[in-house]
């Protein structure tokens, strides 16, 4: 099958870029980065864009840098290009580590980071470190520029905050501390596949307590979510196995999968309670 009609459009500054969108939003104009999933929807007519914004000649948008206690990742930047630590602290040796369970290669080599963020699948391996990390997402428009937390950025399944006029130009991700330590673990069928469950957990170790707890969960509904219960439950807390069995229980029961059947949501639950002890288990230097 063949795409549907569309005009092709190719600016080389944002500022172009922003007054394009603006005049063709409302003719279901759609923005061009990696193209992973619009392309693929494209031909196979599931999705009919009028319009397509190519972004990629926009110099601007490829910047990937620290900036002070923040990482910058433009809108252009490639999953690929996270792959070898960016920084020389925990946040490179994480992005790293979880870019290797994106897809195939030939997807990481061509898709974008913030692509990934705004196709906002619920088993998108970025989607669930920007939530769980408290990132902050930045969308442009020829209205101006405003700052969306990740945790008011994900609305649903596929489904953003972003305006039709708005782009995804830069993920915010914060600097983690030297004491950081992280675990993550992903189950899907084969290498590759969309994760059935992933877990992201986060916490610094000082004097032998867990701080600052964060654990997100993937894969298992229709967004992203993070486990409040469970991540109270550790903090404070000495790491410990039987504590992390506790709160993967917490983490399993709070979430709400979208499967057709009883049977299914319970084991998406049971797939959920063994990632996040998992993960935490990682986090801590606990084998399991």
């Amino acid at each position: 099958m063949k795409p549907s009609p569309f005009a092709y459009h190719e600016p080389e500054t944002l500022e172009d870029a922003l007054q394009l969108l603006a005049s063709v939003a409302d003719d279901d104009g759609r923005i061009l980065a990696g193209g992973q999933t619009l392309v693929p929807a494209m031909a196979l007519r599931l999705a009919r864009p009028s319009h397509l914004v190519d972004i990629n000649r926009i110099d601007a948008l490829r910047r990937l840098e620290v900036d002070g206690d923040v990482l910058h990742i433009g809108a252009c930047v490639r999953h690929i290009a996270l792959a070898t630590p960016v920084e020389p602290g925990p946040l490179g040796l994480l992005l790293s580590q979880v870019v290797r369970h994106i897809a195939h290669l030939p997807i990481r080599t061509r898709g974008t980071f913030c692509g990934s963020l705004a196709n906002a699948d619920g088993a998108s391996e970025w989607c669930l470190v920007v939530n769980t990390l408290d990132a902050v997402l930045v969308a442009h428009s020829t209205r101006g520029r405003r700052e969306i937390p990740a945790s008011a950025f994900f609305l649903g399944y596929m489904t953003t905050a972003l305006e039709a006029d708005e782009i995804l130009t830069t993920a915010l991700l914060p600097r983690l501390p030297a004491a950081t330590r992280f675990g993550f673990d992903e189950i899907a069928r084969r290498a590759g596949d969309f994760a059935q469950a992933m877990c992201l957990a986060v916490f610094e170790l000082e004097d032998g307590k867990m701080r600052r707890v964060r654990i997100g969960v993937g894969g298992v509904s229709g967004t992203t979510v993070r486990a409040a219960q469970a991540e109270a439950a550790c903090e404070g807390q000495a790491p410990d196995p039987a504590l992390f069995d506790h709160a993967a229980q917490l983490a399993g029961a709070a979430i709400d999968p979208v499967d057709a059947s009883e049977e299914a949501c319970d084991y998406r639950r049971a797939l959920a309670r063994t990632v996040v002890a998992r993960a935490l288990a990682q986090a801590a230097g606990l084998n399991r």
